[in-house]
């Protein structure tokens, strides 16, 4: 690698990274644009994934619940978390459920309901990070031969293997990332980032070339302790802001390559880096003008989650509905970005209920299923057309829960269930097999402690709609290398990179 390769990719990763978000001059702001292969053309046509991280670890096997002949084993290993059957949300499977059964939707999730119910969303059963497919026997074996992904049950190792391509690594690049770095020459505008993160640094979106763009629910951040309103730091002579305005100035134009050819390197590179991100800003801001967010459009927002629409006033949204109006804003504006493929990461926290599941599972659940009722709604009625078959919605989280309970909440899980959103989405149907819900001492798919071993591996997740996104089959395998472990003959309630719940 050339020396200035090297240093324009050791800025992006800075760029990406909590440090660098934690300055005090915000200059986490910043988008990647760096030199390097491409695979994808310009001119295709336009499509966006959104990712939703719930952070903690969601309780998933209290928001799709068994019902029927199902439902007693749930009461029984739930005991005073479990949710009443007569309050589910019913779903209906437009195909049987793999073993058979029905399920219904905790009751906050109305929105979601509807969406699953009319073909838009699709629930994956039982997924989880995995090295290889493995069994209970194999887990608890005293040699253990079949490996696991490192540091299981860890909220930050497992927040990183569930935004990468493979279980088993400890390099910080996400999938999405990869995604981008063979896309970002699809995008005219080769200025902004085709990764663009409203909840901060995440692994999902690093690559190799390509780190997010950050924005904020309220729009595009900058850096505001040198800006006095007026050109040339135009503030007066004593303005606070003039000076350090006029300073910042300075140590940009010293190392400035175009002033300054004697300036070092890695100083030049810094300015470079600086100044891209400062007019991506611009250009962001100006862009969401055209896209007000008290736009009538936007109202959704406010109706999905019982609220007076006060377009003014974003702050008494969620904070899921927050980031979902800033993400519908820039889908909005993609035109006038000049963007053809996007990816998205939005992300709300509190879903690590150790002792307050009962008190505050309910209305995350409602945060969630009703913005996203709410975004795919806005989604729909679009400017120009319906954008829903254009952009998929999926979630993800560190791990599940434990089936057992401590009283007023579960502890660190492992497999989980996931939905995924949008027009191109095979809906009203449960991908993969839903766990046993028996004591651990008699579950198939318990570790042993209450935490349910995956059937599907999010390997298999990504690599599907990593194919709806437009990735050949030919470059999968090397995206995911350990999909060639996910074959038929194992463990896997489905088998193969392709789950088959997006239209390909």
């Amino acid at each position: 690698m050339q020396r200035r390769d090297f240093l324009a990719r050791s800025i992006n990763y800075t760029l990406a990274s909590a440090a660098f978000s934690a300055l005090p001059a915000k200059l986490a702001l910043a988008q990647s644009r760096a030199a390097g292969p491409v695979l994808r053309g310009a001119g295709i046509n336009y499509k966006a994934l959104v990712c939703i991280y719930l952070y903690g670890g969601n309780d998933a096997f209290n928001m799709v619940i068994p019902t029927g002949s199902g439902y007693g084993a749930y009461n029984s290993l739930r005991t005073n978390l479990a949710v009443p059957e007569a309050q589910l949300l019913a779903l209906n499977l437009n195909t049987p459920a793999q073993g058979g059964g029905t399920f219904g939707l905790h009751p906050a999730m109305t929105g979601m309901r509807d969406l699953f119910n009319s073909g838009d969303a699709a629930i994956i059963a039982n997924i989880g990070p995995l090295v290889r497919p493995i069994t209970r026997a194999q887990y608890v074996a005293p040699v253990q031969t079949v490996p696991v992904p490192p540091q299981l049950f860890s909220h930050s190792d497992q927040t990183v293997l569930w935004q990468s391509p493979r279980a088993d690594s400890i390099n910080r690049i996400g999938w999405g990332g990869l995604l981008a770095d063979e896309f970002r020459a699809s995008n005219t505008n080769q200025v902004l980032s085709m990764n663009v993160s409203i909840n901060g640094d995440n692994v999902f979106q690093a690559g190799n070339q390509v780190a997010p763009y950050f924005v904020s629910s309220q729009g595009a951040e900058r850096i505001e302790a040198i800006t006095t309103g007026a050109a040339n730091c135009a503030d007066g002579p004593t303005g606070w802001n003039r000076k350090r305005c006029v300073t910042f100035n300075a140590l940009m134009n010293q190392s400035d390559a175009t002033l300054n050819p004697n300036a070092p390197l890695f100083e030049r590179e810094y300015v470079r880096k600086t100044k891209s991100t400062i007019n991506t800003s611009e250009q962001v801001a100006a862009a969401l003008t055209t896209v007000p967010a008290n736009g009538v459009a936007f109202r959704a927002f406010w109706d999905r989650n019982d609220l007076p629409w006060d377009p003014n006033n974003l702050a008494e949204l969620p904070q899921l509905g927050q980031q979902l109006l800033m993400i519908a804003r820039m889908l909005y504006a993609r035109t006038t970005l000049n963007m053809s493929r996007q990816m998205f990461f939005a992300g709300m926290g509190g879903f690590d209920t150790h002792q307050s599941q009962i008190d505050d599972h309910p209305a995350l659940l409602k945060d969630l299923s009703q913005s996203v009722k709410a975004f795919y709604e806005v989604l729909a009625n679009a400017p120009g057309g319906s954008l829903v078959n254009d952009v998929t919605t999926f979630t993800a989280s560190d791990f599940g829960r434990t089936t057992t309970n401590n009283g007023r909440g579960t502890d660190h899980g492992w497999g989980s269930h996931h939905f995924v959103i949008g027009g191109e989405v095979n809906g009203s149907r449960i991908y993969g097999l839903m766990p046993s819900l028996l004591p651990s001492t008699t579950n198939p798919d318990d570790a042993g402690w209450g935490q349910i071993i995956p059937t599907l591996a999010v390997d298999q997740y990504a690599a599907t709609l990593c194919r709806w996104y437009g990735l050949p089959e030919a470059n999968i395998p090397a995206f995911f290398p350990n999909l060639q472990y996910m074959g038929s003959g194992t463990p896997l309630s489905i088998s193969g990179s392709n789950l088959g719940f997006m239209v390909v």
